[in-house]
């Protein structure tokens, strides 16, 4: 927990934690082990008002077609807008939304009146994103994926996945130490870690950024000291998009710790899923970022965003690595020659097993440590056919391709008489048994 949410937590009067004590029990009460989740609230004189519904409702609700409203949105719309942000809503607006789907609210009585405090009120925020589900629009979010890990040993693999969560702590320490806290958040995808930043923004997204490129820098570190298996090779993506976050049901109450699924998680496992070993793969997506005064976000594409994650990249001078301090940093997104000559990012098409296809960037990541240069990601020349695209049109992008797509090569007479060999001893051994 960190220090401000500690201070925060300690300015909360007796009385009113005494209401957020009595609050939960009543949401954990109602959730009945995940058979209902809770949309929004809204404050009471006496209490609560909040709405629940079963846990199935939000997808039968968006499966059918909406009528049409005043506000023009249509039930899947409207159910997104309900769960993102703040969920307190106005009185009015609390019964409007019921209306409209048909549920009944339900009061929650507490002892005394909830307190009008930023800090009780993030306390309740809180406690009914737990009992329910949100959703987020837009979400830096990395994928780190351990490359061979299922021929690893139990024990290799055990030894892998702690190293790379090390990586992640070390990585958060040596943010905070240059006053960057990033609030992260991870999952297992049982070979790697799915990790965002809890907090939302352009400064959170680029926060992340540099959090990525400290694990990978350190887990570059640790491969090169490390013996045997024990330190993992890595795949790694960065995408912003969409999701949704849940709190799973951990014995009879939901965790603290949220998951996430949804556009950004299913782009990232897709991209990752094609890469090479020590790749790093950006996907295509839009964003914001901060203008050149700090004082406004304007829309950005992933080129803009990574030349402002290099503009920023000065804040990690000083951070040390084996010893050396990291002088200078440069990330970068692999260029090919333009139709005027001038170099452009190189697009990838990404084409997963189902055939869809998303379009991607390679990085490349330069850290100067004392006259030495660390290079990070694949370079231009190690990418699949880098000679043979002078454009970066849609008509030729290269393809990344699953080998279950490619084209299998032509089977020589040895290996057919191999393959007959083994089906007609499969034969046999199948009439053995049966006699």
């Amino acid at each position: 927990m960190s220090e401000t949410k500690k201070s925060e937590l300690q300015a909360i009067s007796i009385v009113q934690r005494g209401n957020l004590k009595m609050l939960e029990q009543t949401l954990r009460k109602q959730w009945r082990l995940g058979q209902n989740i809770v949309l929004c609230w809204s404050s009471d004189e006496r209490g609560l008002l909040v709405l629940f519904v079963p846990h199935y409702f939000p997808g039968n609700y968006c499966a059918v077609e909406s009528n049409s409203t005043d506000d023009g949105m249509d039930n899947e719309a409207f159910f997104r807008d309900l769960v993102s942000g703040g969920r307190r809503k106005a009185r009015e607006e609390l019964f409007a939304i019921a209306a409209r789907l048909d549920v009944s609210p339900t009061f929650i009585k507490l002892n005394t009146a909830l307190a009008e405090e930023a800090a009780v009120l993030a306390e309740v925020e809180q406690l009914i994103k737990r009992y329910g589900i949100s959703y987020v629009d837009s979400r830096g979010v990395l994928l780190f994926d351990i490359s061979g890990f299922s021929l690893c040993t139990p024990f290799e693999q055990a030894s892998q996945l702690n190293s790379l969560s090390y990586s992640m702590n070390s990585a958060y320490n040596k943010l905070l130490g240059q006053g960057i806290e990033i609030n992260f958040a991870r999952t297992t995808t049982g070979d790697g870690y799915y990790v965002w930043n809890r907090d939302i923004g352009p400064t959170a997204d680029r926060d992340l950024f540099c959090f990525m490129l400290l694990v990978v820098a350190d887990n570059a570190v640790a491969r090169a000291a490390s013996k045997g298996n024990t330190a993992p090779i890595i795949r790694t993506a960065y995408h912003i998009g969409s999701h949704y976050e849940l709190y799973q049901a951990e014995g009879v109450n939901p965790t603290m710790f949220s998951y996430i699924v949804g556009d950004v998680t299913i782009e990232l496992a897709r991209m990752v899923d094609l890469i090479h070993p020590q790749q790093l793969l950006m996907g295509d997506f839009q964003c914001e970022i901060d203008d050149e005064r700090g004082v406004a976000s304007i829309p950005a594409t992933t080129q803009m965003f990574v030349a402002a994650c290099d503009r920023e990249s000065t804040t990690l001078t000083g951070i040390q690595f084996s010893g050396k301090a990291i002088s200078g940093v440069r990330c970068y997104l692999t260029a090919q020659s333009g139709a005027e000559g001038k170099p452009v990012p190189r697009k990838f098409k990404v084409v997963d097993k189902h055939g869809l296809s998303r379009q991607a960037y390679n990085l490349q990541l330069e850290i100067d440590m004392e006259g030495e240069t660390l290079a990070l990601g694949l370079p231009g020349e190690a990418l699949p056919e880098c000679s043979s695209y002078a454009t970066h049109t849609e008509a030729t992008v290269p393809e990344l391709v699953p080998e279950s797509r490619k084209p299998a090569a032509p089977a020589s007479a040895a290996d057919l008489i191999d393959d007959l060999s083994s089906v007609l001893k499969k034969r046999l051994v199948k009439v053995k048994m049966k006699d």
